[in-house]
């Protein structure tokens, strides 16, 4: 029998699967363990990388109906706040809002010290993804990292990523939005309280 751990334990170093929706959470040795990314869980027991499969939507228990309405309410406030056609991470992190302008070519999201987007967190790797802008379209890469990337609930390598779309890293959840010069607001609607950075 498998011993069943909850969040905020000092587990040691290893893979910890969500009883819950399956997400597999990778330690280091100093880690206490968070709540599930995935679903907000507390329960984990000792996972494999290597037997775990794919964790796609299918596996994951719906989100809570407030969540998904805070989502849409949140989406809808950050396009009152673009003033300018372009591609935009949104996320929130304790409490406070923050849009970021994807302008360069890369943009990496990690620990590292490094990174464009950084989320000093033990479920974030130091490289954790990478959001490429091509001609195309936005692409997000899996760097390598140990806990994964997730779009709309699916773990991927790598996804040209559609406006609105959910991207999870670690415990973060951010948004993508892809704003078209025709649906940009006049900037007299702005409000306040959302950090924006490029």
């Amino acid at each position: 029998m498998l011993e069943s751990l909850t969040s905020g334990t000092m587990a040691g170093a290893g893979s910890f699967r969500c009883q819950r929706c399956g997400y597999v959470l990778t330690l280091a040795a100093s880690d206490a363990l968070s709540d599930c990314p995935g679903c907000g869980g507390q329960s984990f027991v000792r996972a494999s990388l290597f037997s775990v499969g794919r964790l796609g939507r299918e596996n994951m228990e719906p989100e809570p109906q407030e969540s998904l309405a805070h989502d849409a309410e949140l989406l809808a406030e950050a396009r009152t706040h673009i003033e300018q056609a372009g591609e935009y991470l949104l996320y929130e992190e304790d409490g406070e809002t923050t849009l970021v302008a994807l302008t360069r070519e890369w943009t990496r999201v990690g620990r590292s010290l490094a990174a464009d987007i950084r989320f000093d967190d033990p479920t974030v790797s130091r490289r954790h993804a990478l959001l490429v802008r091509q001609p195309d379209g936005v692409r997000v890469l899996d760097d390598r990292s140990l806990n994964g990337v997730f779009v709309n609930g699916e773990r991927v390598e790598w996804r040209v990523l559609e406006d609105g779309d959910e991207i999870v890293v670690g415990r973060y959840r951010l948004h993508f939005l892809s704003v078209t010069s025709e649906s940009v607001l006049s900037g007299s609607q702005r409000r306040t309280g959302l950090n924006t950075a490029s």
